[in-house]
């Protein structure tokens, strides 16, 4: 079974649609289902993938490739000179401490300098499939500690180019032979030098000007699969590329992303390398579980399980220093050591060519390799448990940034959360008139509108003393627009307490948290995607041919049945049998109604009735929205 390639597909197939499931509905995520699905089918589980796993990781790596070409298709060269001082500052100094700590930890254990400092190196990287698959899941990559974690794992991948040149020369025996070696490596340092900085141009001057015409071409064609076809092989061409002159294939394809973000096919390449990167990763990660030699792990626990303590609690040390250096609030930077102190999937390679190179022994170099793959193994669960644990202990802690000083201005609204939908409503009022006191708890966000002209303070909303000091106790409105639900019913809980006069209009996510708060006693609830879906509606409805009128009466006739069902059915969530039979109802009288409406606007243009304007306007039922049709008779009549 192990020689027969469709059965291996089927194993590892299986094992993924099985595990990751579970794991996601245990709350586990995804990437720590395939590493568990990995040890299940391994050699020291089923043994389905006995010998086979190595070479499947050599094959999954290039979902790696991909992630990083994907990433760099979304990163414009302008945001990425942007995070410039991140991934020198932030990004060089967790290298450059971690192999520094690492390097004095080892000779005080007393191991040699130079395989101290080979080791220090090494695990310095950290991994980037792990880190970013965890922080695509939670949606917390483009976050201020994921772009933050995202310039450290850049910065890691730039390293890999002074570190493969640096590794063969702290070999404590004699390095191989110049004869022996082939290629670019067996080239002059200079030489060297030239043929990579040629190679990075070519994909740079590549991207830029040929790959347009190319893909052009290929567009013209009209033939998707080829299109497919030439996107994997602009992957597969670079990374070979980097491979030839030794450079990481990763930053390569990454280098290439960038290049094309602002090319137009930029969203076609995203759709169709895609589908083979999650394949790729999903089976890089069973195969880094089915690779763990539990043999090793049972033989000398103790000290294995000392070593992988020591590197990540010494990484975590260390990132947390370097990014609270750079200006993370406490909870950032523990988000930041726990998402990274692994060791990454590139120490792999790392270990096998310091072994080579005679810089570590054997025995000590699979030790490693066992380390690093149970720091992997371990990083799931330690972002789960930083997730449980850690942050709300901290959500719950005051903001280490004083709140700014409010002027004494009465406002009659005060608008809590200016992200996406608040920064919409805020200006909106603004435009119109009317005086808006506005605060967020995201300090990046309070520099930007600044810079923009707008007025906000920094503060958490939930704290009494800034509503007081926001004039709460004169305004008439508080309008509530945070992300986070949790902080929206602490916000609507002290708002209600201490100032109960005010009104009080809620954003919430969807219907389940506008159950609770309707239930709650709040009224005005509104779910943050229905007026987008609306007007959505609306449009599509204009381009199928529908007048204006009937397209703009229609969706309001179902998006007041919507609202309507929404407090209709709150009292009935939590109860399967009654809210599910009341929502089947509701939904077959929507479409009632808009066919009743469809059959009056053809024969009665009510949109010009001012009976019907009428009756909307003083919010009384109008003959046009009742769910019966006017009889056949009456109409000709």
């Amino acid at each position: 079974m192990h020689d027969n390639l469709l059965a291996q597909a089927f194993v590892y197939l299986a094992a993924a649609v099985a595990a990751v499931p579970l794991a996601r509905r245990l709350g586990m995520g995804a990437v720590l289902g395939y590493l568990l699905a990995g040890i299940a089918i391994g050699p020291f589980g089923l043994r389905l993938v006995a010998d086979g796993a190595g070479d499947v990781l050599h094959v999954a790596e290039f979902g790696v490739v991909m992630m990083l070409f994907l990433i760099g298709l979304e990163l414009r060269p302008a945001a990425l000179w942007r995070m410039r001082g991140a991934v020198v500052g932030l990004g060089g100094g967790q290298i450059v401490a971690t192999a520094a700590l690492g390097c004095a930890a080892g000779v005080a254990l007393g191991v040699p300098w130079r395989m101290a400092l080979a080791v220090g190196v090494i695990i310095a990287m950290s991994s980037t499939a792990i880190v970013l698959q965890s922080l695509a899941e939670t949606g917390r990559l483009r976050t201020d500690a994921g772009q933050r974690i995202f310039a450290i794992l850049l910065s890691q991948d730039i390293a890999v180019i002074p570190i493969l040149a640096v590794l063969p020369l702290l070999a404590t025996s004699p390095p191989p032979a110049a004869a022996e070696m082939h290629g670019v490596g067996a080239l002059p340092g200079w030489q060297q030098a030239i043929v990579v900085l040629g190679a990075v141009a070519a994909i740079v001057a590549g991207g830029r000007y040929l790959l347009r015409p190319v893909f052009r071409a290929i567009a013209r064609t009209g033939l998707r699969e080829i299109f497919t076809a030439t996107a994997l092989l602009l992957v597969v061409g670079i990374a070979l590329l980097m491979q030839a002159v030794g450079l990481s294939p990763a930053l390569g394809t990454f280098l290439a992303g960038v290049v094309l973000a602002d090319s137009e096919y930029r969203h076609e390449l995203e759709g169709d390398i895609e589908p083979f990167k999650g394949l790729l990763l999903g089976l890089f990660f069973i195969s880094v579980g089915a690779g763990i030699d539990f043999r090793l792990v049972a033989a000398a626990p103790g000290s294995l399980g000392a070593l992988v303590l020591g590197i990540m609690g010494l990484k975590a040390l260390v990132l947390v220093l370097v990014a609270r250096r750079a200006g993370s609030v406490m909870a950032d930077a523990l988000f930041i050591a726990a998402a990274l102190c692994q060791v990454g999937e590139f120490a792999f390679v790392l270990l096998g060519m310091a072994r080579g190179a005679g810089v570590l022994p054997d025995q000590q170099a699979g030790q490693l390799v066992a380390a690093v793959a149970l720091s992997m193994l371990a990083t799931p669960l330690l972002l789960l448990a930083h997730a449980r644990l850690v942050e709300p202990r901290l959500a719950g802690a005051a903001p280490t940034r004083e709140a700014d000083a409010i002027p004494d201005e009465d406002t009659p609204v005060i608008v809590a959360g200016f992200g996406r939908v608040g920064s919409t409503l805020g200006r909106l009022l603004r435009a119109s008139g009317v005086g808006t006191t506005v605060l967020d708890l995201d300090g990046d966000r309070i520099e930007v509108l600044r810079r923009l002209g707008l007025e906000a303070y920094y503060g958490d909303a939930t704290r009494l003393e800034l509503l007081q000091a926001a004039g709460a106790a004169r305004a008439r409105i508080l309008v509530v627009a945070v992300d986070d639900f949790a902080v929206t019913e602490r916000l609507v809980e002290v708002a209600r307490r201490h100032f109960p006069h005010l009104r009080l209009i809620v954003r919430v996510p969807d219907r389940p948290e506008a159950y609770a708060l309707l239930r709650d006693g709040v009224s005005e609830v509104h779910r943050e995607t229905v007026g987008t879906a609306c007007d959505m509606g609306y449009a599509t409805l204009r381009a199928l041919g529908h007048r204006a009128f009937q397209a703009r009466r229609a969706v309001q006739a179902f998006r007041d049945h919507d609202e309507q069902g929404v407090r209709a059915l709150a009292d009935k969530w939590g109860d399967d049998r009654s809210y599910f039979s009341a929502a089947r109802a509701r939904i077959a009288e929507s479409a009632q109604l808009l066919a009743s409406l469809d059959f009056v606007d053809r024969h009665f243009d009510l949109a010009w009735d001012n009976t019907t304007l009428r009756d909307e306007a003083l919010g009384r039922p109008s003959a046009a929205t009742t769910p019966e049709p006017p009889s056949t008779d009456s109409v000709e009549e």
